[in-house]
C-alpha cells in the first residue's frame, strides 16, 4: 500500500478534483457535476484520498438506514495512481465510517480488478443488473453483511 497518500473528508471545494477523477477513471459512465455537487453536499460519508498535492481518488459512501443498507456509490483512483492499494484503503475507510451493517456496490461485470478487491474485503454476487452501464454493460451488484 503506497503510505504517501492520505485519507481525508471530502467537500464542496473538492468539486473539480472529483469532476476530473470521475471523467479519468469512468469515461462516459462518469458522474456529471451536478452529481457530484449534491453527493458532496448531502448526508453521505466522502473521502478523498490525496497524493502529490492533488485529488486521486474518492469514494462516496451513501447511508440508507430506512432501506437496511448502505450504497458505496462510487469509488474510483486516478489511473496514474491504480495498484498501489489507495482503493483498498479508501474502501476501508469508508466501511469504517458507514454504521449499517449491510453494504452494497455495483460494478461494471467487465472490471475484474475492482470485483477481487470487493470480495477480498468480502462482498459477494448478489445479482446482475442488465444494461445498466453505458455501452450497454450489466452492473453485477455485490453486498457485504457484516457482524
Amino acid at each position: 500500500m503506497d503510505s504517501s497518500v492520505s485519507i481525508a473528508p471530502a467537500g464542496l471545494r473538492d468539486l473539480p478534483g472529483v469532476l476530473a477523477l470521475e471523467r479519468a477513471a469512468f469515461g462516459r459512465d462518469a458522474w456529471g457535476w451536478l452529481d457530484i455537487f449534491f453527493a458532496l453536499t448531502g448526508p453521505a460519508v466522502r473521502l478523498k484520498g490525496v497524493a502529490d498535492g492533488k485529488l486521486v481518488g474518492f469514494v462516496m459512501g451513501d447511508p440508507r438506514p430506512r432501506e437496511g443498507f448502505a450504497w458505496i456509490a462510487t469509488i474510483g483512483v486516478l489511473p496514474a495512481y491504480r495498484r498501489r492499494g489507495i482503493g483498498a484503503r479508501l474502501l476501508e475507510a469508508v466501511e469504517a465510517r458507514l454504521t449499517i451493517p449491510r453494504l452494497k456496490l455495483t460494478v461494471r461485470q467487465s472490471n475484474a480488478g475492482a470485483i477481487a478487491l470487493y470480495r477480498r474485503f468480502g462482498y459477494r454476487d448478489v445479482t446482475v443488473w442488465d444494461r445498466y452501464y453505458a455501452g450497454g454493460e450489466a452492473g453485477l451488484v455485490m453486498e457485504k453483511i457484516r457482524a
